[in-house]
């Protein structure tokens, strides 16, 4: 099993928690924040829609000038220029995915599924806030275990080696994704499974921590979809970024979008708001595996 053997660590994923030069801030929402949220929820008329986007507004504008000065700190005290060049690209992207940072940042907050248990998953799949009502999403990956069992039923290959049960499984081709999804589907006759847009993976996942634990750069191949459990994304789901590119239905140029990098990418490609990486749908890779959406 070539995904499971020794390779080399790509030395740009080294994991953030090693380094001085990087923030580890993970912002809470503060309480006029809360009470604004609060206040749509009792009463959603346009006014308190408003007050509260200029809130959300004024606090993602907050961080960016927050990673701009830290950008100047970067400029006199980096030791090496690629941590300069990182932060600028973090900067540039942000200013210029303002509008739909905000706006995806809204439709959570005035999402009517937003309760303190959302993000608690009861049957494996959790609610996409921000997408359609009836959407959710997996709690983690596909697994081999999982995906063993569609193979079996319907003749096709898959990883059956002992261990690896609960790692997500790989070199499986869009089309067969799409299949798994379908028979899926045919199981459930309540439900309808697919893969993920990428804007509804995005909502899913939320904006990735700085500080985030993740299989990026610190093993030497797939770990378990629960091995970094703690780090949940927006909408509790684990996985979402390093360990395997994931997968979504949305075309670009050709291709297929894949989302959340991989335990041998670049950090900064695992982020959520990277929209520069995809792959042949008809090809399979050893870093690429996916996870459903479910339509219930």
């Amino acid at each position: 099993m070539a995904q499971y053997q020794n390779k080399q660590i790509n030395p740009q994923a080294k994991q953030f928690k090693y380094s001085k030069t990087v923030e580890k801030e993970r912002p809470q929402l503060d309480e006029e924040t809360k009470g604004l949220i609060a206040a749509y929820r009792k009463n959603p008329t346009q006014d308190n829609y408003n007050s509260l986007r200029d809130k959300v507004a004024a606090n993602y504008d907050a961080v960016v000038e927050r990673k701009k000065n830290k950008l100047q700190e970067l400029k006199y005290e980096a030791k090496h220029s690629s941590k300069i060049t990182e932060m600028q690209e973090i900067v540039d992207e942000m200013l210029k995915d303002r509008e739909n940072r905000i706006n995806q940042t809204m439709s959570r907050f005035t999402d009517a599924r937003l309760t303190p248990a959302a993000r608690e998953s009861k049957d494996g799949y959790l609610p996409v806030l921000g997408a359609a009502q009836n959407v959710s999403i997996s709690y983690t990956p596909v697994t081999n275990k999982e995906y063993t069992q569609f193979a079996k039923e319907t003749g096709r290959q898959a990883n059956t080696k002992q261990g690896y049960e609960d790692f997500p499984a790989v070199n499986i081709s869009y089309a067969d994704a799409k299949a798994y999804a379908e028979w899926l589907s045919k199981k459930d006759s309540s439900a309808e499974y697919r893969l993920p847009t990428e804007k509804e993976w995005e909502l899913a996942a939320g904006h990735m921590p700085k500080d985030a634990d993740m299989n990026c750069g610190e093993n030497k191949g797939l770990t378990s979809v629960k091995a970094y459990k703690n780090t949940l994304s927006a909408s509790g789901a684990v996985d979402m970024w390093g360990n395997v590119w994931e997968w979504t239905s949305t075309d670009r140029k050709g291709q297929k979008v894949v989302k959340g990098g991989a335990w041998n990418s670049k950090r900064t490609a695992c982020r959520t708001e990277n929209r520069s990486d995809v792959r042949q749908a008809g090809q399979t890779y050893e870093n690429v595996g996916f996870r459903l959406v479910r339509e219930k």
